[in-house]
C-alpha cells in the first residue's frame, strides 16, 4: 500500500482522470445539504462506490484547500506522565487553538488522542506542526484524519 504524503500538487482539471472528476462532483452533491446517500450519488454521476472511496479523501476543489481552518488529528501516545501536556504545549506554541480533545483509556501502554484544532492563527504550516508532534518523545504516531472550514 502506498504511504500517504503531505505533498500536494495543483493540477489542471482537464488533466485529471474521469474517476477523480466524478468523485469531486459526488462530493459536491453530498455537501449540498440535501439528504443523499452515497449509493444514490455515485449512481447519479456514473461512478463505482470503490472509486469514490478511493479518491474521496484525496481530491478537493482548490478554493476549499485555501480556506481550510480546522483539522482533526489522531495521535497515538505512550502512557507516561506529562505526555498529553507535551502534546498540547507543542500545539499551543504554534498558535493553534484546541477545539476538542478526546482520549481513550490507555491500553497496552498507549492511548489514542483525537484532537480538533483551529489553524487560522498558526504561525507555521500544518506540516510543520505534524513534524513537531511526531518528534515528541511520547508520540508514537500522528495522522491527519480530517479537515474543514
Amino acid at each position: 500500500m502506498k504511504k500517504r504524503t503531505d505533498q500536494f500538487y495543483l493540477v489542471r482539471e482537464d488533466m485529471l482522470p474521469d474517476a477523480m472528476l466524478k468523485t469531486a462532483e459526488a462530493k459536491k452533491i453530498l455537501d449540498s445539504g440535501k439528504q443523499y446517500k452515497i449509493n444514490e450519488v455515485v449512481k447519479q454521476v456514473d461512478l463505482s462506490r470503490s472509486a469514490f472511496y478511493k479518491y474521496k479523501d484525496g481530491i478537493f476543489p482548490f478554493h476549499t484547500m485555501v480556506k481550510e481552518k480546522i483539522i482533526t488529528l489522531s495521535v497515538h501516545l505512550e502512557d507516561q506522565s506529562g505526555a498529553l501536556s507535551k502534546l498540547l504545549s507543542t500545539v499551543a506554541q504554534t498558535g493553534a487553538n484546541v477545539l476538542t480533545i478526546n482520549q481513550t483509556i490507555p491500553l497496552q501502554g498507549r492511548a489514542t488522542i483525537t484532537l480538533t484544532i483551529e489553524t487560522a492563527a498558526m504561525n507555521s504550516d500544518v506540516t510543520v506542526l505534524l513534524k513537531k508532534l511526531e518528534s515528541l518523545e511520547p508520540v508514537v504516531k500522528v495522522e491527519l484524519i480530517g479537515s474543514g472550514a
